[in-house]
């Protein structure tokens, strides 16, 4: 179409024009074979309820998910088609491709730091990480000396293996003992790659940090509203099935329920990540004193939903009491918490649906440069098909929420500015500026 594009208002129009050339997925999305589990999960909390009484809805999650002997994320590979679940940069480049975009924007209008770290929470099999990577490399014009590095934060060995193959083509080599950093190596694209078990091993300095359906699998409290007060969903064995779980309510108030729930609560259930709120703090800290951004993408709400915790195995809804250990579990992100939970030391924009972030980043002209390069059926089908799958209301596109965190100098630039110019948007929370 004649369409122009204002290059004087929109930074990440800047970026997109720069980006000229595209490659194919270095990743392989073949479906790897899962490591079979047992019951030791389930048995093990047989008798610590047994022994000790019923248990929170988080510490549940934690063995299930985490225990280093047989939890979920620690044994399984769960991503793709052979697992229990399929995440957006495994259903289309163009999601990490855009996110790429957004990370070079942001680095741009922060002043372009002679160092820029990406930092990726949870990175799956490292999907997003080479997308981002790949865009990384095609605006080396524009990234120019800027000392990158890639740091990932990951607890489980199984896909720490995995994004060493996606990421280096193995080119890592793993540390001995117990220091900060348990691997690291060269990418395909030459840049520093380490990882790390916790956030705050990672160096200081201006970084991006990405996490995409991260929040979501972190431990929740479940709380309910009696005409007692507020108490605490727990965990306790089926006294009619002694080997089976049941959810109840505590009779007392628990320490949770004492200190987790908001004076201005109103909803009658309510799910609390107070690890999440950990983890926000640590981000805005991070970028209010060293500069950068970070982008939470995940199913979430804005403090409205109630109940969501539930079981993923086989891209099938499963019973989250069921099989502790051999399923994914999984709640909505309540990101009004999150945002409380930031203690105004950052500039909190959206959530907006995903829906919303992608077009406002471009992906309908991205698609189209796709189709026009791609000529062989089942291929452009296969795009249109994925493009669907992100943006459609009914599937991924208003699912997942886009929120981000940005330090508070990003924006306060404008605010003095007179009220004719038009402040340079936030690439995709604002819409990005084609005249």
């Amino acid at each position: 179409n004649n369409t122009t594009l204002n290059t004087k208002r929109s930074p990440p129009i800047l970026i997109l024009m720069r980006w000229t050339m595209w490659q194919n997925r270095s990743c392989s999305n073949s479906s790897i074979q899962r490591l079979e589990s047992n019951s030791s999960i389930h048995k093990h909390l047989i008798s610590k309820i047994t022994a000790t009484g019923p248990i929170s809805v988080a510490e549940y999650m934690r063995e299930a998910l985490t225990n280093p002997v047989a939890g979920y994320y620690v044994k399984n590979d769960m991503l793709g088609a052979g697992g229990d679940f399929i995440t957006s940069p495994e259903i289309s480049q163009i999601f990490g491709e855009l996110l790429g975009v957004w990370c070079v924007s942001e680095w741009m209008a922060a002043g372009k730091s002679n160092t820029f770290q990406l930092v990726e929470l949870g990175p799956g099999r490292g999907s997003l990480a080479s997308d981002i990577l790949r865009v990384f490399s095609q605006l080396k014009t524009v990234l120019g000396e800027t000392d990158i590095s890639v740091h990932l934060v990951e607890v489980s060995p199984k896909l720490s293996q995995f994004q060493a193959e996606c990421l280096t083509g193995d080119n890592t080599q793993p540390n001995d003992g117990d220091q900060p950093v348990y691997r690291s190596g060269t990418t395909r694209t030459g840049l520093p790659i380490s990882w790390y078990r916790r956030i705050e091993d990672i160096p200081r300095g201006f970084s991006v940090f990405l996490a995409h359906e991260f929040f979501d699998a972190i431990p929740i409290h479940k709380f309910q509203r009696t005409e007692k007060g507020w108490r605490e969903v727990m965990v306790d064995i089926d006294p009619e099935s002694p080997g089976k779980l049941r959810f109840v309510v505590s009779h007392s108030p628990t320490l949770a329920s004492s200190i987790l729930i908001q004076k201005d609560e109103n909803r009658q259930h309510v799910e609390v990540c107070p690890e999440g709120g950990v983890i926000v703090q640590k981000l805005a800290n991070r970028i209010a004193e060293d500069g950068g951004a970070a982008l939470i993408v995940d199913y979430g709400h804005d403090g409205t939903k109630t109940d969501t915790f539930r079981g993923f195995k086989g891209h099938q809804l499963h019973n989250v009491l069921e099989a502790p250990g051999m399923a994914d579990l999984t709640a909505d992100v309540d990101i009004s918490y999150l945002r409380k939970m930031t203690g105004n030391e950052v500039t909190c924009l959206g959530p907006i649906t995903q829906r919303s972030f992608l077009k406002n980043m471009g992906i309908d002209s991205r698609l189209q440069v796709l189709l026009r390069n791609c000529h062989d059926p089942s291929t452009r089908a296969q795009l249109i098909h994925s493009y669907d799958m992100l943006i459609n209301p009914e599937k991924m596109g208003h699912r997942f929420q886009f929120f981000s965190l940005l330090n508070r100098g990003r924006l306060a630039q404008y605010r003095g500015m007179q009220k004719n110019t038009a402040p340079l948007p936030v690439a995709g929370f604002a819409e990005l500026d084609m005249q």
